[in-house]
């Protein structure tokens, strides 16, 4: 006969009575922050010596719109600019050539070393020792070859590719050198291994960084005024002094550049959640990236393609 033992009975534990923590400071701060805002709103906008109409005059205004779409236009071909010219010397600085590295680290310390208001008067006043660019016969005039735009563009673009390149090279010797010797091993070869293993994957220690350089490009074109070159600024400047209202036009150049760089932050941080996707911060990674690494890491295939290019 086989005796079954009872398991005692079990004795439920007491629920947990949690007390909230009480955030006396925090409610406190806040309110200190809250008061001091409304207190600087208010005295601006109680403020008789503020034209208020005049701001909602020339918030929308035609000059001031085509200002702020110059101002976009040399964020945007600078930063691209920037970036390809930025990879370029970030490879170079990690060549095993000396030349090209002693080349790379030349133009960082020319161009990080000399402020960018200076670069962009230097190009706007190249035609002082420059008088013709090109060779013989086939040449013009610098200063119509190197317009106030140009100018800016040139010196926004170059000094910007200073400061990208060891960004790049930062999210470059982040990833695991063993990622390039396992595509070695396959067959990559440098050029491909570098365009589809690792800038892939340093997209994600680039991708933040750039973005502020591109919401500090935004602000950095408003030093482009020193030469006329028509930017957002430059069209605000001109109103104010013009019309004695240099306070007011300030103020509708600084709705401008927030409503800017709100929407380039904005964008920032999407693009920054979808570099970061398969990470513990950007979520699982979308379907099927598994089979498309194994398919760009086929021996079959990389040994072939390498081969043909």
């Amino acid at each position: 006969m086989t005796v079954t033992a009872q398991s005692p009975e079990r004795v439920r534990p007491a629920p947990i009575k949690a007390i909230p923590v009480r955030r006396t400071g925090q409610w406190i701060s806040a309110v200190i922050v809250a008061a001091l805002v409304a207190s600087l709103v208010w005295s601006f906008a109680s403020n008789d010596s503020i034209q208020w109409p005049v701001v909602g005059e020339f918030l929308f205004n035609s000059n001031i719109l085509r200002g702020g779409i110059t101002t976009i236009q040399l964020t945007v071909l600078s930063m691209v600019l920037g970036v390809v010219l930025g990879v370029v010397l970030a490879v170079m600085r990690l060549s095993h050539n000396p030349v090209l590295r002693m080349a790379s680290g030349a133009y960082l310390w020319l161009f990080r070393g000399t402020p960018v208001l200076v670069q962009i008067v230097l190009w706007f006043n190249l035609g002082l020792i420059f008088p013709r660019l090109g060779f013989g016969p086939v040449s013009a005039d610098t200063n119509t070859l190197i317009s106030a735009f140009g100018a800016a563009l040139l010196a926004l673009s170059l000094n910007e590719a200073a400061y990208m390149a060891e960004i790049v090279r930062g999210g470059i010797l982040s990833v695991d050198k063993g990622q390039t010797e396992a595509a070695h091993a396959l067959g990559l070869t440098g050029a491909r291994t570098m365009r589809r293993i690792v800038l892939p994957q340093a997209m994600r220690v680039i991708v933040p960084p750039t973005g502020n350089e591109v919401v500090t490009m935004l602000k950095t074109t408003s030093l482009v005024a020193v030469i006329g070159a028509q930017d957002l600024f430059t069209e605000a400047q001109l109103y104010g002094s013009k019309n004695f209202t240099t306070f007011e036009m300030l103020l509708v150049a600084c709705f401008w550049y927030l409503v800017l760089t709100s929407v380039l932050t904005f964008a920032q941080s999407r693009l920054e959640h979808r570099f970061a996707r398969g990470t513990a911060q950007g979520g699982p990674a979308g379907p099927g990236w598994a089979s498309r690494l194994s398919a760009n890491l086929r021996p079959g295939r990389s040994t072939t393609e390498g081969a043909n290019r």
